[in-house]
């Protein structure tokens, strides 16, 4: 049997593809005695209000006549943008986040670090390469993607 979000992610992906856009990421939570879908999306350049708005009605559109109904409680549908230091979790997102500046959280220290924050220089299957600032130099680090905890994109100070 399909998941809530596996449902919601069929019905998603032909609406985003006619835009131009792509679904970041999707999660059905329960908070308190509520239940959201929220729904984030994004284009190259970013994504607007507007375009989170045109969504929001299509996908509700669909959802409204979707038999059977792909979630079985009342919920909240929120869709919106991933915001500037927007997760890191697809090979699409390592894609667009070449040479961006990127936050790194490890399970375990790699050279005494747990956190890194640099401009990823590439990627492979097995690794990513950052560029970070140590005090005054600039160093490299390959990062074994087996011992990342979480990855986002970053603001640098």
């Amino acid at each position: 049997m399909s998941t809530v979000t596996e449902k919601v992610t069929a019905l998603v992906q032909p609406i985003l593809q006619a835009h131009g856009f792509y679904l970041v990421d999707l999660n059905y939570v329960k908070e308190g005695t509520n239940w959201y879908l929220r729904v984030f999306i994004d284009k190259p350049g970013g994504i607007d209000i507007e375009e989170c708005a045109l969504v929001n009605q299509e996908l509700s559109d669909q959802l409204d006549v979707a038999d059977p109904d792909p979630i079985p409680n009342a919920y909240f549908l929120e869709v919106s943008s991933p915001g500037a230091e927007r997760p890191i979790k697809t090979e699409t997102d390592l894609k667009l986040a070449v040479d961006q500046y990127i936050h790194v959280s490890l399970y375990q220290k790699i050279n005494g670090q747990k956190v890194y924050e640099g401009y990823l220089d590439r990627f492979d299957s097995h690794d990513i390469y950052l560029t970070y600032r140590a005090k005054t130099q600039t160093k490299q680090v390959v990062l074994p993607r087996n011992k990342i905890a979480a990855m986002r994109l970053a603001i640098e100070f």
